[in-house]
């Protein structure tokens, strides 16, 4: 298996890789059209200055698996005092033919080497139900975030 970093080229597999990891987790078609339109201009200027980064895993030259991660902002908190950044990990997809054999796995490694390399102490994601066991195995642990979707 190669690992390569995200490139502006991967515009097209990030959006695919992120659409299929919300369907797989139950989300519909309709709501993901629509959300993959505005992802994709979301996310190419931050492909092309580098706030998006991450990797992607190739088998046989084949993109297989993948992670994004981000810098965000965030204020001093007691889990970071003194810092003002956290690492974010979003799109972890790995292609149905190639799970179970460790790739989520390996690419969180990366993901928390590549953190810890530009100085963050850090870092949060969103789980799925399917991915939770995965991130609770390697030391993540749940927060007390909660969500409500505002009228638009």
């Amino acid at each position: 298996m190669d690992i390569r970093t995200l490139g502006t080229n991967d515009l097209d597999l990030i959006c695919r890789h992120r659409e299929e990891m919300f369907r797989d987790a139950g989300r519909s078609d309709d709501v993901l059209t629509l959300m993959t339109e505005h992802f994709r201009e979301w996310v190419r200027p931050r492909l092309l200055d580098g706030s998006y980064f991450g990797y992607v895993m190739l088998d046989d030259g084949t993109p297989v698996a993948g992670i994004g991660l981000m810098l965000i902002d965030w204020p001093p908190h007691p889990e970071h005092p003194t810092h003002e950044k956290r690492g974010y990990v979003l799109n972890v997809f790995v292609e149905p033919d190639h799970r179970r054999r460790g790739l989520a796995c390996e690419l969180m490694k990366l993901a928390e080497a590549e953190f810890v390399r530009r100085g963050v102490c850090y870092a949060v994601l969103h789980a799925t139900e399917k991915g939770k066991p995965l991130y609770q195995g390697l030391g993540w642990n749940g927060t007390a975030e909660m969500a409500k979707a505002l009228p638009s």
